[in-house]
């Protein structure tokens, strides 16, 4: 049994708690907000008062929304001392971002990872997520035996940063691929044939994802009018095709085909359809 901390208890945050006490851990957990940690209480793990709290764990895993957090987290854990402790962010950021955290992580005395992980709160509770992680081959050594049993395939792709640069680079496919559907099923209009008939052959061809496959249900019952809650749902993607956009002019790339899709998501978002599943966006724009 490993002592484990988790700081930021959202669906996912929740989601690892949970899944690592079912494999035997110790879990403490710290979020920003006392009631979010209600659920993760409930399957066993310990709440923390304070973030210095969590430093008595040997592994400290972060699960925040976005940089601005992450780097605060951090710091308070350097205050309070973390030499000899493995720190890994499970966070979506931007590679610079997760550098800079790295860095004063490390000059700390502790071992950083970075792997945000690819999947939502089903795969996460069965350990089927995947793991795309950044840091020095010792701390991933280290690291591997808890990201395991999160992780169905778990790979370390290079310094600090790769992670983050991974990630985006895996889901901005699927942020675009809800516009692409739209256009699509606009397609078939006339044709008389049935949403769910259209979104199985789909699924069942080669432009169809495993978001497909797995989620047809909710795909069809979205398209035909009822918006599903979602678990990566498109305030997430929205975010994670900025993250994607800023990264590209970093780099000096141009990316006009997620620029377009950028546009569609700022529209879904001021539709107030944040908290809907991604398919959302397919039926938001078909509708128009």
């Amino acid at each position: 049994m490993t002592k484990i901390a988790i700081l930021g208890t959202g669906r996912m945050g929740t989601a690892f708690a949970k899944r690592l006490i079912d494999v035997g851990h110790s879990v403490t957990i710290w979020n920003r907000t006392v009631k979010n940690m209600d659920a993760a209480i409930a399957v066993g793990a310990t709440a923390a008062h304070s973030i210095q709290e969590t430093t008595a764990a040997d592994i400290i895993l972060i699960s925040l929304s976005n940089a601005e957090a992450v780097g605060d987290v951090s710091d308070k854990l350097i205050a309070a001392g973390i030499l000899g402790k493995l720190v890994i962010d499970l966070s979506t950021l931007l590679p610079q971002e997760t550098k800079d955290i790295g860095a004063r992580v490390t000059a700390a005395g502790a071992d950083f990872i970075d792997c945000p992980v690819g999947g939502t709160v089903a795969p996460a509770l069965k350990g089927a997520l995947l793991g795309m992680a950044g840091g020095t081959e010792l701390a991933f050594e280290r690291a591997k035996p808890v990201l395991e049993q999160l992780c169905k395939r778990i790979e370390l792709l290079g310094p600090i940063g790769t992670g983050a640069h991974m990630k985006l680079a895996v889901n901005l496919p699927l942020a675009v691929y809800w516009k692409t559907l739209a256009e699509a099923l606009a397609m078939l209009d006339g044709s008389g044939i049935a949403t769910d008939m259209a979104i199985s052959m789909i699924a069942d061809s080669s432009a169809g994802p495993t978001v497909l496959k797995n989620r047809a249900k909710v795909v069809v019952d979205t398209i035909d009018g009822m918006d599903q809650l979602g678990t990566f749902d498109i305030a997430g993607l929205a975010k994670d095709i900025d993250l994607a956009l800023k990264q590209a002019a970093i780099s000096g790339h141009s990316m006009p085909l997620s620029e377009e899709t950028q546009k569609s998501y700022q529209q879904a978002l001021a539709t107030d359809l944040g908290e809907f599943d991604g398919s959302s966006l397919t039926r938001h724009l078909s509708s128009n």
